[in-house]
């Protein structure tokens, strides 16, 4: 993992708890599929204790950053486009608890109200920035925007075993609200300013994630495949399928931090693809959730190992 000597732990970015994001959903992604397809393999255990050791240092890392580089803390709250991956903390927190509640119902809860009541602070904190900011722009923006306010569609998966409901409705609904207006800003963006800059080109995966969280928020809430339901899974499907056929863009950036934005839309759309099949029993969402499955365990081990790397050539904690 980083270093840590002052010079690069004064720009140990945010952006790091994007990983747990990653790995968080390829955790739920191979326990369905092992709870579904009865697998031979249990890979989720390893991938859990993972995923939760890394978010422990990267945790320890940054709140050493935030009291011994308050300024440089502070400037990345403020930054455009940096802040929104602020709320990435509370989503792996989210995630952590959706992917311990089989194994310890106490910890899910505490990691549940740990991540809800951040997330709610951190989208208060996000949408009166952008209303009051007077310096960003339109070129600031990609979909990484999504972060702070959508990611509040995520609380009601476990929100339902831990609290009233309506206390999940109340954050499905606020997600659900901001992501068709956000979803219209970015695609103005994009057809009227130009292309991302290459370092945020990944980030574009992340449409795919609000309508496949949506998805399985949804069937958390009401229980049923309803029509709305449908509208959802294949509206995520169509992005997958939109930013496949954009491989070989994708395929020659150099690699950043921000390549990890393709981990956690992954790993949710395979999870929507399986539970389409536990509800429908259609062979094609099997074949196309192993598929899925597939391409979202290499990605992730690719980029695990590329972030390796990275990290042993100090490419990563750099100033800008």
């Amino acid at each position: 993992m980083p270093d840590t000597p002052a010079p690069r732990l004064r720009h140990f970015p945010v952006a790091w708890f994007a990983m747990i994001m990653g790995l968080g959903g390829l955790t739920l992604a191979w326990r369905k599929a092992e709870e579904l397809l009865a697998l031979p393999v249990s890979l989720s255990p390893w991938l859990l204790i993972l995923a939760t050791t890394l978010f422990a240092l990267l945790a320890a890392l940054y709140t050493v950053k935030v009291i011994r580089h308050r300024p440089e803390a502070a400037r990345e709250w403020s930054h455009p486009v940096k802040m929104n991956f602020v709320p990435a903390v509370s989503i792996a927190l989210l995630l952590l608890s959706i992917a311990w509640l089989p194994v310890s119902a106490p910890y899910s809860k505490l990691l549940w109200l740990a991540g809800t009541g951040l997330h709610l602070l951190l989208t208060l904190y996000a949408i009166t920035q952008w209303m009051h900011q007077s310096k960003f722009e339109i070129v600031h923006l990609n979909p990484a925007w999504f972060i702070p306010v959508v990611g509040n569609i995520l609380v009601p998966i476990v929100g339902v075993t831990h609290a009233p409901v309506e206390i999940s409705w109340f954050f499905f609904s606020v997600g659900l609200l901001f992501w068709p207006v956000l979803l219209t800003i970015i695609f103005y963006r994009v057809i009227f300013h130009g292309s991302l800059p290459e370092r945020l080109m990944p980030t574009l995966f992340i449409l795919i994630a609000p309508p496949a969280v949506g998805f399985l928020s949804y069937l958390k809430l009401t229980g049923e495949l309803d029509a709305f339901a449908h509208v959802l899974y294949h509206g995520a499907l169509f992005f997958t399928l939109l930013l496949f056929a954009q491989l070989r863009w994708f395929m020659r950036l150099k690699f950043f931090l921000s390549w990890w934005a393709y981990s956690f839309p992954l790993a949710a759309i395979t999870l929507a693809t399986l539970a389409m099949f536990e509800h429908t029993g259609g062979i094609v969402f099997l074949r196309l959730a192993g598929i899925l499955l597939g391409i979202t365990t290499v990605v992730i081990a690719g980029l695990l190992a590329r972030t390796a790397l990275a990290v042993a050539r100090r490419e990563i904690c750099l100033e800008e």
